[in-house]
């Protein structure tokens, strides 16, 4: 097994540790590029809103820049445990999301975003932009007040295609660790015609039912749904 880990610069660095520990073969190579946007109006929207709702890591890291105090009279929520321990770091304890379902449709089982509970309340979602819409959609149906707050967008990293694929093959990569649904278009947006045949035949690791339905959908074989984007869970899927 030789990996391909895709997630953000940085973000791949205890995954590494853990892989050569277990002296795996990988590289690394991010297919999303994270640029902070700023958000004066998140200050006003924090103190204003009775539920704050994380959407990923991402979110939490780019908030930072533009929040001088974090309100203690809401209630806030992480999807996923990574996006969960993010807040924990700024001294904020999260309602997160189950741990058999760690995408946005999970945070809707929990009590405290039942219909009879939200509705009413002012909820702020912050978010990447052109962030998937079915939680807020579900909440406003609740009878919650709802706002974005877009504190980030995504985007490929600038690459060579061909002379990118050709190190994968060249180094063997047969499994490639795909963290969103964003991340794998641009894994297959990368990838020219005549190398396309290799990689379906690549063992995809996906976080979600979202992304191994879309995986699915584009050809690919060999894939296993880890259930989350943490480590943890990506090496299990992997049974290391």
């Amino acid at each position: 097994m030789k990996l391909l880990l895709t997630r953000p610069a940085g973000r791949n660095d205890a995954m590494i540790g853990s892989l050569k520990q277990r002296e795996i073969p990988f590289m690394e190579t991010p297919l999303l590029q994270i640029s902070t946007i700023a958000a004066p109006q998140l200050n006003q929207q924090l103190a204003a809103a009775d539920i704050v709702i994380f959407i990923s890591t991402n979110a939490v890291t780019c908030a930072q820049t533009s929040v001088s105090h974090w309100p203690t009279t809401a209630q806030y929520y992480a999807v996923g445990q990574a996006t969960t321990q993010a807040l924990a770091a700024l001294g904020i304890t999260a309602h997160s999301t189950p741990l058999d379902n760690q995408q946005t449709e999970g945070l809707l089982s929990l009590d405290g975003l039942q219909p009879a509970v939200v509705k009413g309340k002012r909820i702020v979602i912050v978010r990447g932009v052109g962030g998937r819409e079915t939680l807020a959609q579900q909440l406003q149906t609740f009878g919650a007040q709802l706002q974005y707050c877009e504190v980030y967008q995504r985007q490929c990293p600038p690459y060579d295609s061909q002379t990118l694929v050709k190190s994968w093959r060249d180094f063997g990569i047969d499994t490639i660790v795909i963290t969103s649904g964003e991340a794998l278009v641009n894994l297959i947006n990368l990838v020219t015609k005549e190398n396309f045949s290799w990689l379906l035949a690549c063992h995809i690791i996906v976080p979600s039912i979202r992304v191994e339905q879309q995986a699915n959908k584009s050809g690919f074989r060999y894939i296993t749904n880890a259930g989350a984007a943490n480590d943890q869970a990506v090496l299990a899927a992997l049974s290391l």
